[in-house]
């Protein structure tokens, strides 16, 4: 339901992700900025959207209001340790793949999404990728995240020639595991440019921005630093299709871990050559727009 509560408190969940999207250096200077312990507290403004929509639907409960503003307030501590423990070298530490496993498995299982109406339960992933861009990108500091999304005509170019790599094999795996089927005729065919248009920005900001700035610009750039570029792509894109073992399931979807996890190889090759999560957001949104209106 579209109320001026809920509308404001989207507001405020959108802001912090396209204020580092779009202006990151300002971002991080402001950050930088705070003495130390407001850069820890700061965070417990993340919040405010859970009050808004909570109060405004009369599921307002003190422990989930705690959780909102304490967890980000926690990943921000642990990531300013962090940053004092590895500053030279960024190789990362316990701390982060701590703060990486919490916020992905959080998502994931949907440890929190009782918290809101059915319908809104997209703010927990929003607010929760809010507070890991503030806490890696503005308190830690991370280098080489690549979370700039005034896209470059290189970024189109290296996302749609990984969605090329990938298609070919999505279609042979996808169809003789029958995950996919084929929706060519009738009606829907042809959606129309706007419906396209609209289903590839949705797609781009809620799922592929999210999921490429977690799994590329976080997860892989601090395996990178361990284990080397080929095997943090595969144990990355290995993760990323372990993350999708729940979806259109009841249990383990094996067919759809193992399409996601060829296309994470690829999407992981269009951050790296650049490192820019736009260039992977791209091929993961032009994948995701394809298979959702031609092949689900």
């Amino acid at each position: 339901m579209i109320t001026p509560a809920n509308s404001v408190a989207a507001l405020l969940t959108l802001l912090p992700l396209l204020a580092a999207a779009f202006f990151p250096a300002a971002v991080a200077d402001w950050v930088r900025r705070l003495p130390a312990w407001a850069q820890v507290v700061c965070p417990a403004a993340l919040c405010v959207p859970y009050v808004l929509v909570a109060c405004g639907a009369g599921l307002f409960r003190w422990g989930w209001f705690a959780l909102y503003a304490l967890l980000p307030v926690a990943i921000a501590g642990l990531l300013l340790q962090a940053r004092r423990a590895d500053e030279t070298t960024q190789q990362g530490n316990w701390r982060d793949f701590l703060i990486l496993a919490v916020l992905g498995l959080a998502v994931d299982l949907r440890w929190f999404e009782g918290a809101w109406p059915a319908h809104l339960a997209i703010f927990n992933k929003m607010l929760l990728l809010d507070a890991g861009i503030y806490g890696f990108i503005g308190v830690r500091e991370l280098e080489g995240v690549g979370f700039d999304l005034r896209l470059r005509l290189r970024d189109l170019g290296i996302g749609l020639r990984e969605l090329c790599f990938y298609a070919p094999i999505a279609l042979l795996l996808g169809l003789s595991l029958r995950f996919l089927h084929v929706h060519l005729t009738g009606l829907n065919a042809w959606p129309g440019f706007a419906p396209i248009a609209g289903a590839w920005v949705f797609t781009f900001f809620f799922i592929a921005v999210p999921e490429e700035l977690f799994f590329r610009g976080w997860l892989q750039n601090l395996l990178e630093r361990r284990m080397g570029r080929t095997p943090a792509l595969l144990l990355t894109a290995v993760l990323f299709g372990l993350s999708h073992f729940n979806k259109r399931a009841l249990f383990f979807n094996w067919r759809y871990v193992l399409l996601a996890a060829v296309a994470g190889i690829f999407y992981g090759r269009a951050w790296r050559e650049q490192r820019r999560v736009g260039a992977s957001a791209i091929a993961h949104a032009s994948v995701d727009t394809i298979w959702s209106l031609w092949l689900r």
